[in-house]
C-alpha cells in the first residue's frame, strides 16, 4: 500500500470508526495504525486485515516508537 493510495481516505478502524495511519515497511511490518485506541492492524499481501480481532493493543513504549514513525 502506498501513502497516496485513495484507498487509505475510505479506510477507518472498525472500533472507533476513525481514521487510520499507513505505517510502511521498513522499521517493522507494513500496518494500518490508530494511534487514538493505540491499535495496529497488519497489511497482509497487501490486504488490511480491519477486523476488530486482527488488531493489536500497543505498549506505551511501542506507541511512542510508532508516532514517532508516522512522523518521518
Amino acid at each position: 500500500m502506498k501513502p497516496d493510495d485513495p484507498l487509505l481516505k475510505i479506510l477507518a478502524c472498525p472500533l472507533d470508526k476513525g481514521p487510520l495511519h499507513l505505517l510502511p515497511a521498513g522499521d517493522g511490518p507494513e500496518a494500518l495504525y490508530n494511534p487514538r485506541l493505540r491499535r495496529r492492524y497488519p497489511i497482509v499481501d497487501g490486504i488490511p486485515q480491519l477486523l476488530p480481532t486482527s488488531g493489536e493493543q500497543m505498549s506505551e513504549d511501542e506507541h511512542e516508537r510508532l508516532l514517532k514513525r508516522l512522523a518521518r
